[in-house]
């Protein structure tokens, strides 16, 4: 995908362009970057930490990358991904689940995604079957492989934990915990929803990690004592993606914010198209959860990318910035807000630490070729990203035009040219 300006090119002072290679190790200052205050500042990092923040050309010289016409924001996050199932929509024949394989597409998606900007990442993994705890075990393989590079964190998502049926759920769930994979599930699949929640609460408060569910939230008496039973319970409850909650008359729905936002739970919504743990549901249309209904009662909410190209969304594109910005397009958030909901509220979504552009802060830092928000939600092309201080990926775009009265006469740029002027 292309910029509509051309890179800027190395400084011979000493200066890197953004794409240029950089130093790992040590201090680092970002020069020339535009913040989305609209200052323009240089940013030094060390120690996996934003160490200072000055005027353009006011920190101390070594080795520096050079992000004039580039906006520094806090990075992404990605709250709500299935790895082990991505990039799968063009397989050939049934979807292979060998540990290799799934460790490979874990891996695979993790870095596609860390290219579009997300520094960490929630991957939500199925348990039980024939699988087990396979699949988990090569996302905690991929984790490992990844590490400097992104946070990845993994929630287990067992069919079944009521009845007979699902004591092997139970136990495959505890085993997960132990693991270090945070508690999840579907409540909506389970014959005993409500005894499901109860169970992986219970779960989650006993070993003191977070709980991350699927559930459609269309039933608002299942929501409702849903919500009430994780009111109070630390470090907290995650629900996604609640696209029921859209079709929902709006007194109910409304209802229900107001008891997701009293008992702390947060919303994940996947405004790029559903993922495919809930399964196909009578043919219905997937949509986003109502950000703006449930914003206005308080409740935190974040928004994820879901399915990675596989069947339940063969050409999701895993890319934070496209969910800001069809949040925003849609009218349910501003630009800024639509932003934050797959930065801040993401990463707090996550139990990570905020990021802000400021001495002290975490170094998990994205630049994107733009001026504004408005504009990288329009065009993020060109993109830097930065983790524990370190540039971990870049992509860079270039858009030219064929000679031309008109794009002369704008002085946009031009193609090369061979010979008879066809273009290179």
């Amino acid at each position: 995908m292309p910029d509509s300006q051309p890179q800027p090119p190395a400084n011979p002072g000493g200066d890197a362009g953004p794409h240029a290679a950089v130093p790992g190790d040590g201090a680092l200052v970002l020069g020339g970057a535009r913040l989305a205050d609209g200052r323009t500042v240089d940013v030094r990092l060390s120690g996996g930490h934003i160490e200072a923040v000055g005027t353009a050309g006011s920190l101390a010289p070594g080795p520096r990358v050079d992000l004039s016409g580039y906006l520094l924001l806090p990075a992404p996050a990605e709250p709500h991904a299935h790895g082990a199932t991505a990039l799968t929509a063009e397989a050939d024949g049934p979807v292979s689940y060998a540990a290799e394989d799934v460790q490979r597409r874990a891996t695979e998606a993790a870095l596609l995604q860390l290219g579009h900007g997300a520094t960490a990442l929630r991957c939500h993994v199925r348990i039980g079957d024939v699988q087990g705890l396979r699949s988990l075990e090569a996302v905690l393989q991929a984790r490992r492989a990844l590490r400097g590079l992104t946070d990845l964190t993994a929630v287990a998502v067992p069919r079944l934990l009521t009845g007979a049926a699902g004591a092997e759920g139970v136990a495959l769930l505890r085993d997960a915990v132990k693991m270090g994979a945070a508690v999840g599930g579907c409540p909506d699949l389970d014959p005993d929803p409500t005894g499901f929640a109860e169970i992986a609460l219970d779960l989650a408060a006993e070993y003191g990690c977070p709980v991350d569910l699927h559930t459609d939230a269309s039933d608002p008496a299942r929501l409702a004592r849903l919500a009430a039973m994780a009111g109070g319970l630390r470090p907290g409850v995650t629900l996604g993606p609640c696209g029921g909650l859209a079709r929902l008359p709006r007194d109910l729905a409304v209802r229900a914010a107001g008891q997701l936002s009293a008992a702390g739970v947060t919303v994940v919504c996947l405004p790029q198209g559903d993922c495919g743990t809930l399964e196909q549901r009578g043919g219905r249309v997937s949509r986003c959860a109502p950000v703006r209904l449930l914003r206005a009662a308080g409740v935190r909410v974040a928004a994820g990318s879901g399915a990675l190209r596989d069947a339940a969304n063969p050409v999701g594109r895993g890319d934070p910035l496209e969910a800001a910005f069809l949040l925003a397009s849609h009218g349910e958030l501003r630009p800024e807000e639509a932003y934050e909901a797959v930065s801040g509220w993401a990463r707090a979504a996550m139990g990570l630490p905020r990021v802000r552009v400021e001495a002290g802060f975490p170094a998990e830092l994205l630049a994107v070729r733009g001026e504004r928000v408005e504009g990288v939600l329009s065009m993020a092309y060109s993109r830097l990203v930065v983790h524990q201080g370190r540039v971990v990926a870049r992509t860079s775009a270039v858009r030219e035009y064929c000679d031309g009265s008109a794009a002369a006469a704008l002085e946009l740029p031009r193609q090369s040219s061979r010979g008879g002027g066809e273009p290179s």
